[in-house]
Protein backbone atom coordinates (compact mmCIF):
# COMPACT_ATOMS: atom_id res chain seq x y z
CA UNK A 1 0.00 0.00 0.00
CA UNK A 2 2.76 2.14 0.87
CA UNK A 3 4.51 2.04 -2.50
CA UNK A 4 1.43 1.91 -4.89
CA UNK A 5 0.06 5.04 -3.50
CA UNK A 6 3.59 6.67 -3.11
CA UNK A 7 3.66 10.32 -5.06
CA UNK A 8 6.94 11.63 -6.81
CA UNK A 9 8.31 13.94 -4.06
CA UNK A 10 8.55 16.32 -7.39
CA UNK A 11 5.31 16.30 -7.99
CA UNK A 12 4.02 16.51 -3.91
CA UNK A 13 6.27 19.90 -3.49
CA UNK A 14 8.36 21.42 -6.22
CA UNK A 15 10.28 23.90 -4.05
CA UNK A 16 11.04 21.41 -1.44
CA UNK A 17 12.77 19.07 -3.93
CA UNK A 18 14.39 21.61 -5.90
CA UNK A 19 15.68 22.82 -2.51
CA UNK A 20 16.64 19.05 -2.05
CA UNK A 21 18.38 19.10 -5.54
CA UNK A 22 20.40 22.43 -4.53
CA UNK A 23 21.87 20.63 -1.55
CA UNK A 24 22.73 17.72 -3.57
CA UNK A 25 25.08 20.07 -5.59
CA UNK A 26 26.26 21.87 -2.52
CA UNK A 27 27.22 18.37 -1.02
CA UNK A 28 29.13 17.15 -4.46
CA UNK A 29 30.53 20.18 -5.79
CA UNK A 30 31.47 22.19 -1.79
CA UNK A 31 34.30 20.61 0.48
CA UNK A 32 33.27 20.70 3.99
CA UNK A 33 35.39 21.32 6.82
CA UNK A 34 32.90 21.06 9.52
CA UNK A 35 33.99 17.67 11.25
CA UNK A 36 30.70 16.91 12.53
CA UNK A 37 28.96 17.35 9.23
CA UNK A 38 28.47 13.55 7.75
CA UNK A 39 27.43 11.65 4.49
CA UNK A 40 25.29 8.93 4.51
CA UNK A 41 25.90 6.07 2.18
CA UNK A 42 23.02 5.73 -0.35
CA UNK A 43 22.06 2.48 1.17
CA UNK A 44 21.50 4.74 4.33
CA UNK A 45 19.31 7.17 2.36
CA UNK A 46 17.35 4.62 0.65
CA UNK A 47 16.14 3.28 4.10
CA UNK A 48 15.87 6.38 5.45
CA UNK A 49 13.19 6.96 2.62
CA UNK A 50 11.43 3.61 2.66
CA UNK A 51 8.79 2.15 4.90
CA UNK A 52 11.44 2.06 8.01
CA UNK A 53 10.76 5.48 8.48
CA UNK A 54 7.67 4.68 10.46
CA UNK A 55 9.69 2.93 13.20
CA UNK A 56 12.21 4.62 15.66
CA UNK A 57 13.83 2.52 18.68
CA UNK A 58 14.21 4.62 22.10
CA UNK A 59 16.52 2.80 24.77
CA UNK A 60 18.80 0.28 25.01
CA UNK A 61 18.68 -2.59 23.08
CA UNK A 62 16.93 -5.66 25.04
Amino acid sequence: MFLKNAQSFETMDSEVFALTNQELKRQEEGLELIASENYASPAVMQAQGSILTNKYAEGLPG
